[in-house]
């Protein structure tokens, strides 16, 4: 028998003498809380939940222990002309459970629906292939854990995923890839601090679903943008070592990560579910409290908007979905000590009525958090509904991918129209989107590639998208990447080929890394790990995705290591002022723009789309030699003596005298001033 309970916490909260169980659901009529045995498979008990407050059913069960398993029946109108779609049928999955028992198959018992009548309710009982929660009440010694809490500043994003960072390493266990204990491994560990990176950012690791359009054709969401759950982590990520769970996992490797002076930044996906359109699988939310969870279309409310591309949006703007976002984004701060998050879809998470507005509820309730309001907080500022696209116009304290930066990085190195004008606002770190409302050049997210698109090695091998494994016929995927495959498409045994290729992709990383601005750098793209040409491999959690490290590129990797090093030592790349081009109080200029004569570029030579080279030179000190045309350019010096520090290419064609420097088709050479001689 249940006792009365409390509305609040929210979810399945263990107290040490039994549990409380509550769950928001205004429009039911009814709720049943669900006991099974530990396999799931099994419903033992049915207790009605007969306290209602403020929209949430509550009750307290006495003596429950952790580990118990659940679900709710949830009972009232079936009606999706009006929006309601109760059904209870179907056991569902608690949306705060901390642990989740089951999985999903490719059944039609998950359908709230009749397959001949789409208006009726199923009668089907779902119970044996329903996911159930799990009560979870796991104490974890943090001991000395700190967070970095590294200045946005001294930021580098390193995008990984979690499988495919570690699943092919030799060096690490075999029993362990591809699971949250890798990732935290000592020879990952070392091999961050190697590259020098600060921050991790994990695509998703809320516990997600395959859709079943994929399962049908063999196929998995390797990605984990299908999130089903909020407050618990992937599973399939966890080693399954003795004495550990996928959350103690986590936090263990969250700590290591610590330790090793780098922050955790999880890619949250709160803007659709895993339930899909109208048609769909009933598995939580929906059964719960359709009309509530959803955005539904106004004048159709059997159907819902779909601003993600998914089949459906999550109605963050409705309180009690805020306070579960809230609420989620407090358990892995406050439980999971994370850093920061990257909202894939952000726009959504500023919709009021179907529009933008930075002054959307979520963004005030971000705002005025004592804990949120000091993690990093990261937008894709993009989505496909109406007005979706939003970069630079998140509020103050959130930074945002700029694929401004993207585009325009991508075509000044592999093809033209790009003038030097355009080129400088971008490696400025766009002050025209950015530089408003006082916000400052770390708002800039910049990248070159990210986990969907071609990854840099790849940007420079395939002139088209080749992405037949997905199963959609190279229907799938971005068709304008703005790539170049350097004469041949895919693989090349030709050595001025690859050789072109080594030179671009070390161009760009150049730019990226000594851009002003956040850099985000994708996981791979340090070792040469090639996708085979696929550009959208969401899909593929195979050899496709996993990193290559048996044949890492040695000089690659050391490459972007001391790219980092010239960053990081580099003042006006480490501080948080908008370079202006103009004498400080000390007579020293952040920036100067200057041709290959060595002349600052005029007007004709800012807007000239064929101009492929510049220098540019950062607070007096640092002369980055920029060269994207198809042949050798002879540069002249600014004065003063200069040093070698770092080419993007080591062959004869770079040649350096200390007044001139000639550099390569498509490549970057970068001198330091020689402090020890008098500047002329």
């Amino acid at each position: 028998m249940l006792e009365r309970g409390t509305p609040y916490p929210l979810g399945a909260t263990f107290d040490g003498d039994g549990v409380n169980f509550a769950l928001f659901s205004e429009n039911a009529s009814a709720v049943e809380l669900c006991l099974f045995d530990a396999t799931g498979l099994i419903e033992t008990t049915r207790l009605a939940m007969t306290q209602f407050t403020h929209g949430i059913w509550h009750g307290y069960l006495a003596d429950a222990e952790p580990d118990l398993v659940y679900g709710y029946r949830v009972a009232g109108v079936y009606s999706p002309n009006s929006g309601q779609r109760f059904n209870p049928k179907k056991v569902l999955l608690d949306p705060y459970a901390k642990a989740i028992v089951g999985q999903f198959v490719d059944s039609p018992l998950y359908f709230g629906y009749q397959l001949e009548n789409h208006n009726l309710p199923s009668v089907e009982d779902n119970t044996s292939v329903a996911l159930k929660g799990k009560v979870v009440s796991e104490p974890y010694d943090w001991a000395d854990d700190e967070a970095p809490n590294t200045s946005w500043t001294k930021t580098i994003v390193y995008e990984a995923h979690v499988r495919g960072l570690t699943q092919l390493h030799p060096d690490i266990p075999a029993e362990i890839r591809g699971s949250y204990a890798a990732v935290a491994h000592p020879v990952m560990l070392a091999h961050y601090q190697k590259l020098g990176i600060s921050a991790i950012e994990l695509l998703p690791v809320h516990f997600h679903l395959d859709e079943p359009r994929l399962i049908k054709l063999g196929l998995q969401n390797y990605w984990g943008y299908n999130t089903i759950n909020f407050f618990s982590p992937e599973a399939s990520y966890w080693s399954q070592r003795a004495g550990t769970t996928p959350l103690s996992e986590f936090r263990d490797m969250v700590k290591a990560l610590h330790r090793a002076g780098l922050e955790v930044i999880l890619d949250v996906v709160f803007n659709h579910t895993a339930e899909q359109d109208e048609t769909g699988p009933t598995l939580s939310f929906r059964g719960i409290d359709n009309s509530s969870y959803y955005v539904l279309n106004p004048n159709q409310p059997a159907h819902y908007e779909n601003w993600t591309g998914c089949g459906n949006v999550l109605n963050v703007s409705h309180p009690r979905v805020l306070q579960m976002v809230m609420d989620s984004l407090r358990y892995w701060v406050n439980e999971c000590h994370v850093d920061g998050f990257r909202f894939d879809l952000a726009p959504i998470m500023g919709r009021l009525n179907g529009s933008f507005t930075s002054h959307a509820p979520f963004f005030a309730a971000i705002a005025q958090d004592p804990q949120l309001s000091q993690v990093k907080m990261i937008a894709e500022p993009w989505d496909i509904g109406s007005g979706g696209y939003q970069v630079g116009h998140f509020p103050l304290g959130w930074a945002e991918w700029n694929d401004q930066y993207r585009d325009a990085m991508r075509k000044f190195w592999l093809h033209d129209g790009v003038s030097r004008a355009v080129f400088a606002r971008r490696f400025a770190a766009s002050s025209d989107m950015f530089n408003k409302q006082r916000r400052s050049p770390k708002s800039s997210i910049n990248f070159i590639t990210a986990h969907d698109g071609f990854n840099l090695r790849d940007l420079v091998s395939y002139n088209h998208k080749h992405n037949l494994a997905n199963k959609e016929h190279n229907r799938d995927g971005h068709g304008h990447n703005h790539s170049w495959n350097c004469g041949v498409e895919g693989h090349s045994d030709d050595e001025g080929i690859n050789l072109l290729r080594l030179r671009a992709v070390k161009a760009m990383l150049a730019t990226l890394l000594l851009s002003q601005g956040t850099p985000m750098l994708l996981a791979g793209d340090e070792i040469g790990h090639t996708q085979q040409g696929n550009n959208n491999a969401y899909c593929q959690n195979n050899e496709i995705s996993w990193l290559n490290w048996p044949q890492a590129n040695q000089e690659l990797i050391d490459y972007v290591a001391e790219l980092i090093k010239v960053r990081r030592e580099c003042e006006v790349l480490q501080n948080s002022r908008w370079w202006t081009g103009q004498p400080d109080e000390d007579d020293i200029l952040d920036v100067e723009w200057l041709n290959p004569s060595g002349a600052p570029l005029h007007a004709h030579d800012w807007e000239d789309a064929g101009g492929r080279a510049l220098m540019v030179c950062l607070a007096k000190n640092l002369l980055v030699l920029m060269n994207a045309s198809a042949h050798q350019i002879h540069f002249h010096l600014p004065e003063g003596q200069w040093l070698m520090r770092l080419a993007s290419t080591g062959d004869t064609q770079s040649d350096f005298s200390g007044k001139d420097c000639r550099v390569a088709a498509r490549s970057v050479t970068i001198l330091q001033r020689d402090l020890n001689q008098n500047q002329g």
